[in-house]
């Protein structure tokens, strides 16, 4: 569900990172900089300690407690979502510029398939209205066996 990027997007991404530093007071800092860069590079859902590893490969003085403060930064920012698939650690997906969507998880081995359904989105969207809210966003994981993993456990 990657939406393309354009050079032009991933320069507003910087501005907007850049902004929401300044207006905590805080600065975009060549290490900070060097860990936003390898996070809007990335694909997937990426942990904080993969995404450690991958910016320790080119400046290995970056910490893992630098590269955790800055994906929470990311996330305050609107940049990055955090999220739990319910292995004991946080993940952390690219939010801004992409289209919304829902996970697939399967419990045997771990993998994660992003998934757009409209009838599932009309279908909240009737319930919500049913019990008379106005909905303002959701996330719904689907858990289960993935093909691979579903022959293993018959």
């Amino acid at each position: 569900m990657r939406a393309f990027h354009s050079k032009a997007a991933l320069r507003r991404e910087r501005e907007l990172f850049a902004q929401h530093l300044s207006q905590k007071g805080l600065r975009l800092t060549r290490q900070r900089r060097l860990i936003l860069e390898a996070f809007l590079g990335g694909r997937g859902h990426l942990s904080s300690e993969e995404l450690y590893q991958r910016v320790r490969r080119k400046d290995p003085s970056i910490g893992r407690a630098t590269v955790y403060r800055t994906l929470k930064l990311l996330t305050s920012s609107g940049l990055a979502r955090e999220v739990d698939f319910g292995e004991g650690l946080s993940r952390y997906e690219h939010l801004w510029g992409h289209a919304h969507h829902d996970h697939l998880i399967c419990t045997s081995c771990g993998r994660t398939l992003e998934v757009m359904d409209t009838e599932i989105e009309r279908l909240q969207e009737r319930l919500a209205q049913r019990h008379g809210f106005s909905l303002t966003g959701h996330k719904m994981d689907l858990y289960g066996l993935c093909p691979r993993c579903r022959p293993k456990r018959q």
